[in-house]
């Protein structure tokens, strides 16, 4: 008899269960194996344009409505006028669109998030990056993606790569 008894019998096959479970329910990171895809910005227009300020945040990283609203107040852009003309939001919007995140965690009639750091996945990735590392003055804030994610730019987020200055 392979066991001794119904409860040892019971406990093993509970541990075999849950130790298979396990890479299930490990990381819940919907960017999980992104790299250099649904992260990397492909559109040169968008890329030129956005890059001209600051980081082309990868697409993937807002829903479509946020990236509607952002595009259609570009002449607020954060306190900064980035209008763009008519035919480069033509092609730049669907761009965004097409490559966005999905809207599943998204508020029926809510406002679009126009932030990723305010975005339920940032902040869930980010909660144990406590408030006083944002400030160093290696990062000065969280939209810093480049500061920690060396390889932001060209879409990859891994955790593997992180490197938090000092």
């Amino acid at each position: 008899m392979l066991f001794q008894s119904k409860k040892s019998a019971l406990i093993t096959v509970l541990m075999l269960f849950s130790f298979g479970a396990m890479p299930t329910f490990a990381d819940d990171d919907e960017h999980e194996g992104s790299k250099g895809s649904r992260l990397t910005a492909t559109n040169a227009t968008f890329q030129t344009e956005c890059s001209a300020c600051h980081l082309a945040y990868p697409p993937g990283l807002l829903p479509a409505a946020s990236w509607r609203e952002m595009m259609g107040t570009l002449d607020k852009h954060f306190d900064a006028d980035a209008s763009l003309d008519a035919a480069t939001v033509a092609e730049i919007l669907p761009f965004l669109e097409q490559n966005a995140a999905s809207e599943r965690n998204a508020e029926s009639g809510a406002k679009p998030v126009l932030r990723i750091t305010e975005t339920g996945w940032f902040k869930h990735e980010h909660d144990e990056i406590s408030p006083a590392i944002w400030k160093r003055d290696s990062i000065k804030s969280a939209s810093n993606c480049m500061a920690c994610h060396t390889g932001a730019d060209k879409g990859d987020f891994d955790e593997d790569t992180i490197r938090i200055p000092k």
